[in-house]
């Protein structure tokens, strides 16, 4: 919630307060974060139907006297949808951490609340895959969210600092646990630890409910030390040897994620847990994790992670993990389902009519093309042009694709999904392109940070000067000095082969390996050459990021050359719509299929590998934010690749600016093919599957399964449409001549 009050305002709704005189709401604001927290105090005694009344009209209350847009409603519990759900809103949020009904006194009514609450929204978050799995098949919008850390703020233990009073005499070594002590806990486990090792000090830091405190076994090393705030856990940590998670497991565990777990690490300490399903798929091949099944072998657990707390190599993997979960990746991948789920409630569908076709019409729709993005929008015009009569469906609300542009609140031009930078050398491209918009000249240049320093990308002259301290002058001279560097490779397979023969292993390290590991979730030695040939070296000082002929961006943005390219009288929109659902209802007799060819074929082979992105959007109270449109960020130590301020691409002028942080990931949208001979060979055993549908034609990155940029998918797009056009007029042509040749009673 931190994360989201940055650019929302955000009312954290807490559970009411007993005693007051008459209904009112506590507000105080988190000086730190921004959140508003609310809590609702209420008149004892009040019967069921009046405490619901008075909720409800707090809720009213708390969301006049916060007015900020579009109301969005985020439930932890569905116990708190009865007196909220009146409240119109813009998206409704499930964010489901845990299985509540499994939980010691669950209420009864929590089961038919939940399948309303889960009726109601638009997304369903959980805490974990165990629930994911558990969810999955209730909603057609569940996404799994593990646990994320705040690493610096528990990293904190690492480092030397204060002890707290009530642990400061406690002996050591220290083995602790923090969370609530409820029916999760197994009780019988702690004692039996406690007993076997006396001169063990176990520590646990929580408060303890739904249990009585009669029920906590009682030895001379059992230390319960209550409830703390968050901001004091590393504080306790720092004085921990290792971490404990000693769970029952039972129908209450059956599905949790702790999130203590990364958090545990974060603080440099090894963790011993039960054998929880989410805890052994996330962390069991760790060595800084063990996971015990029986008492005994907790206890033997405990002595080898004890023996591993007094060295440091485990942390290496350890904190490499932790890069890979941090809030601001969740934080932006929910923002990024909200985004979309939220244009799509607003979006109004387009009506293509007739749905009913008339007699004898067996065909409405020349071409059906499947995709919105480039490849589509080409399709459809070029048909549209020579007389086709066209219906492009996209499960998206909007049209664009992945250049999709909006106005955000701070009136800026930002791209959804990440910067869109226009380049090519194809004058045919250009010139089709330029029938639908007016260009702003534009040359991109990006900077990468390294050190601390901001030096251009592609490496140049400037770049060498600025890293290393040189005055290098000449094209000669940089030459000479990369030559210097350059490391000989046989045969240049991979990535870092083209690299490394190139510039040599330091500017690889420095440049490629961590930006690239982050990008494609693999190390360069893994992928094709194709991905790092893509980015040259160069001995003079150009420093824009491309070196193509035209260069430039839509003067009004993408979306609007795109609403111009579709705007012709043959095309219709299906927006909002997958194409499974269209396919039957509007018959057609040729499909163009820009969507990825395996899911086409119901991935009767397997799925062929992407890679994904999540962004973070976000408004800077000032004029300029970035030197440059992209600041890249090779290093691994930053969990984003790039920094995106959109201004420098629209040159627009207002007192703000907005931003957008790019995180790559293996899960959502489709975006960019992995190069890998494997994966190729897997696309050609889709494409000859393609190969054999004479009335679709695939086209695009995602159906052709290849790295294209957009110039590129114009391109293909553009040399697609006249082979189509050619084969059409040659089956006419055919047509013609055999109803020539036949005998005139027979041609009548």
């Amino acid at each position: 919630m931190a994360r989201f009050a940055r650019d929302w305002r955000v009312l954290f709704w807490e559970e009411p307060d007993y005693g007051a005189a008459e209904p009112r709401l506590d507000v105080t604001m988190c000086e730190k974060t921004g959140v508003i927290v609310l809590v609702p105090q209420l008149p004892a005694g009040l019967s069921p139907a009046e405490e619901m009344a008075a909720l409800k009209a707090l809720v009213d209350q708390a969301i006049d006297e916060n007015p900020a847009g579009p109301v969005l409603r985020w439930y932890y519990t569905p116990m708190m949808l009865p007196f909220s759900e009146h409240v119109a809103a813009a998206c409704v949020v499930y964010d489901c951490m845990d299985e509540l009904a499994n939980f010691k006194g669950a209420p009864p009514e929590l089961l038919p609340l939940e399948q309303r609450l889960i009726e109601q929204a638009d997304l369903v978050f959980t805490g974990g895959y165990s629930l994911y799995e558990a969810k999955n098949g209730r909603h057609p919008g569940v996404h799994p969210f593990p646990s994320s850390v705040e690493a610096a703020h528990f990293a904190a233990a690492r480092a030397p600092g204060a002890e707290p009073a009530d642990q400061a005499d406690i002996p050591g070594p220290r083995l602790g646990f923090y969370g609530v002590v409820d029916e999760r806990m197994d009780l019988a486990l702690l004692a039996e630890l406690a007993d076997a090792r006396p001169e063990w000090s176990l520590v646990i830091v929580g408060p303890v409910v739904k249990i009585s405190e009669n029920d906590l076994p009682r030895r001379p090393n059992l230390h319960y030390l209550g409830g703390k705030q968050y901001a004091e856990l590393p504080d306790y940590l720092r004085g921990w040897d290792i971490a404990l998670m000693p769970f029952a497991i039972n129908e209450a565990t059956r599905f949790i994620s702790p999130t203590k777990t990364p958090e545990y690490l974060a603080a440099g300490c090894p963790v011993v847990s039960t054998p929880i399903t989410d805890v052994i798929r996330h962390y069991g091949e760790m060595e800084a994790v063990e996971i015990a099944g029986s008492p005994a072998e907790f206890i033997a657990s405990c002595e080898s992670a004890l023996a591993l707390s007094r060295g440091s190599e485990w942390l290496g993997p350890v904190d490499a993990m932790l890069k890979t979960i941090s809030w601001d990746r969740t934080s932006a991948a929910m923002t990024s389902l909200i985004e979309e789920a939220i244009a799509k409630r607003a979006h109004v569908r387009p009506v293509v009519s007739p749905v009913v076709w008339p007699a004898g019409r067996t065909q409405a729709y020349d071409v059906m093309v499947v995709g919105a993005g480039f490849a589509g929008a080409v399709m459809a015009e070029r048909l549209a042009v020579a007389g086709k009569r066209v219906l492009v469906v996209d499960r998206r609300p909007h049209i664009a694709g992945n250049a999709f542009d909006r106005r955000d609140d701070a009136g800026v031009l930002i791209h959804q999904y990440g910067p869109h930078i226009f380049h090519t050398n194809s004058a045919e491209v250009f010139d089709y392109l330029s029938q639908f918009t007016e260009w702003r000249r534009y040359e991109h240049r990006v900077l990468a940070e390294v050190d601390g320093k901001l030096v251009p990308m592609p490496i140049n002259r400037n770049t060498l000067n600025l890293l290393y301290g040189l005055d290098l002058e000449t094209e000669e001279e940089a030459a000479a000095f990369l030559a210097s560097r350059a490391e000989p490779v046989e045969v240049v397979r991979t990535s870092a082969d083209v690299v490394i023969s190139a510039v040599g292993r330091e500017l690889y390290e420095t440049f490629f390996q961590g930006y690239t590991r982050k990008q494609w979730g693999m190390d360069p030695s893994e992928l094709d050459k194709s991905v790092t040939s893509r980015v040259p070296t160069r001995t003079n000082t150009d420093d824009r990021y491309f070196t193509d002929k035209f260069q430039a961006m839509p003067a009004e943005g993408y979306t609007r050359m795109f609403e111009r390219m579709l705007d012709h009288p043959n095309i219709d929109l299906l927006l909002g719509v997958d194409f499974c659902e269209a396919r039957e209802a509007y018959p057609h007799q040729h499909l163009v299929f820009t969507g990825p060819i395996d899911e086409y074929f119901g991935y009767c082979y397997g799925k062929l590998p992407y890679r994904s992105l999540q962004f973070r959007h976000e408004t800077v109270d000032a004029e300029q934010h970035l030197a440059v449109a992209v600041v890249n960020y090779p290093s691994e130590d930053v969990p984003y690749t790039r920094v995106t301020e959109y201004k420098h691409l629209t040159g627009q002028v207002c007192d703000r600016t907005s931003i957008t942080y790019e995180y790559p990931s293996a899960e959502g949208d489709p975006y960019y093919p992995i190069p890998r001979p494997e994966n190729q060979a897997l696309f050609k055993r889709y494409e000859a599957l393609a190969l054999a549908q004479p009335d679709v034609s695939f086209v695009g990155r995602l159906a052709t399964y290849r790295y294209y940029n957009m110039d590129q998918v114009v391109g293909q797009a553009l040399a697609t449409y006249r082979r189509l056009a050619a084969r059409w007029a040659e089956q006419e042509d055919e047509m013609a001549a055999e109803s020539v040749a036949l005998p005139a009673t027979q041609a009548a």
